[in-house]
């Protein structure tokens, strides 16, 4: 029996409670203590629910919610968790989402997401095709309250995804947590303009915790940062048909042990694998005083399908800095193109100010390995510091079991 959870707020918890106890579906139990919905079952009660009950999720909701690894979801529309709530998804939780871009789940600015997966019990966000593509719903979205520099003063921004706010002025900021959660099949278009990711992180502040993410089949980014300062960890991105790992507004958060694998089997074409803007040359850079994005990026691996495919690893434009440690780029015609002028958009001021290098990078098939289109003069070494024979990140120990590959 399928229970449609469609709720905006505590009074339509309770209606619903009433239709299904009328009507013996799916109860949904509210916590006495906070009115909060904790769960939903099927004739069984909290600590022994009945296993396998379908449940639709969509709506906004004003109470938490706490979902349940027994039973089987159905993403039918956006899923949007509202400021002060918090929504719990339990290790091993899967959830299909049906097609449509306006199909997602987001997190607000000051609310948290409670997603604590395992090595060997992943959270799985996917679809609910019995043949799933690239692009068949949304994705993960979270907002927060940290900087961003396409607003001034610590003004919010609006997202290009259901117009939710987010930006601030706390780079502290806390959304909660995010362990072994794996995203597929997303990426679906709203429109020319308006396009979801696999993660989508506006503003999210450093007290978030991101670790061990997986973007699977997507048909836009992988990863992607509107501004804020959220440290991400050991990330998977394979199959994205637009950029892998996408920065813009800002960013300066940190992204520790990164695989990226760009191949032609996976998909008929891709972007970058880092496509990296100092700030959104779509709204201009707001600051003040202006900044740019500069993150730091420690142990990667990226793989592309070959030199001889006319690729390009990561691209660095409009005035991003940015220091990259420990990196290996294997299969591509250009490994770093750094874009910008003198003016606006001063990516190569970054090289020559020393806030835009690489230091241990190891090329392999490549051909160009830095191509300079800044409009300022500077020598390769000034951003390649140094080569070596690293291997990047050791994907095959961290990612071993709850990744797809």
């Amino acid at each position: 029996m399928r229970t449609n959870y469609f709720l905006t707020g505590l009074t339509a918890a309770a209606m619903l409670l009433a239709s299904c106890e009328a009507d013996d579906t799916a109860e949904i139990v509210i916590n006495s203590t906070d009115n909060s919905v904790v769960n939903n079952y099927g004739g069984g009660n909290p600590t022994n629910p009945n296993p396998g009950e379908d449940i639709d999720l969509s709506g906004s909701f004003t109470t938490n919610l706490t979902l349940d690894a027994n039973n089987n979801y159905t993403l039918t529309g956006a899923l949007v968790m509202q400021e002060g709530t918090t929504l719990t998804i339990p290790a091993g939780t899967t959830i299909r989402a049906n097609r449509g871009a306006d199909v997602y789940i987001a997190i607000a600015r000051g609310a948290r997401i409670n997603a604590r997966g395992t090595s060997t019990n992943p959270i799985v966000l996917t679809s609910s095709s019995s043949t799933p593509a690239a692009g068949d719903w949304g994705g993960l979205i979270i907002l927060g309250n940290a900087p961003i520099n396409s607003t001034t003063g610590g003004q919010s921004a609006t997202s290009e995804i259901g117009n939710l706010p987010y930006g601030g002025t706390n780079e502290s900021d806390d959304s909660g947590v995010i362990q072994y959660v794996r995203v597929m099949y997303s990426g679906g278009a709203a429109d020319g303009q308006s396009e979801n990711n696999g993660f989508s992180f506006y503003g999210v502040g450093n007290g978030t915790i991101v670790d061990h993410v997986q973007m699977y089949i997507g048909a836009d980014d992988g990863l992607e940062f509107f501004g804020g300062t959220v440290n991400v960890s050991f990330i998977s991105v394979i199959g994205s048909e637009d950029d892998s790992i996408d920065w813009t507004e800002g960013y300066r958060g940190t992204l520790s042990d990164v695989y990226v694998e760009q191949r032609l089997n996976f998909v008929s074409e891709f972007d970058k694998a880092f496509e990296c803007d100092g700030f959104n040359t779509d709204i201009g850079n707001n600051s003040n005083p202006v900044y740019f994005a500069r993150p730091r990026i420690n142990n990667v691996s990226i793989v592309g399908p070959g030199s001889g495919e006319g690729t390009e690893a990561i691209r660095l434009r409009a005035g991003t800095g940015g220091i990259f440690n420990n990196i290996r780029i294997q299969g591509y015609d250009e490994a770093f193109d750094l874009d910008g002028d003198d003016g606006d958009s001063p990516t190569g001021a970054q090289v020559t100010n020393g806030d835009l290098n690489v230091t241990g990078v190891n090329f392999v098939d490549v051909t160009t390995k830095l191509k300079n289109d800044t409009g300022v003069s500077f020598d390769e070494g000034d951003f390649i510091i140094s080569e070596s024979n690293t291997q990047g990140t050791n994907y095959a120990s961290w990612g071993d079991g709850w990744t797809i590959n």
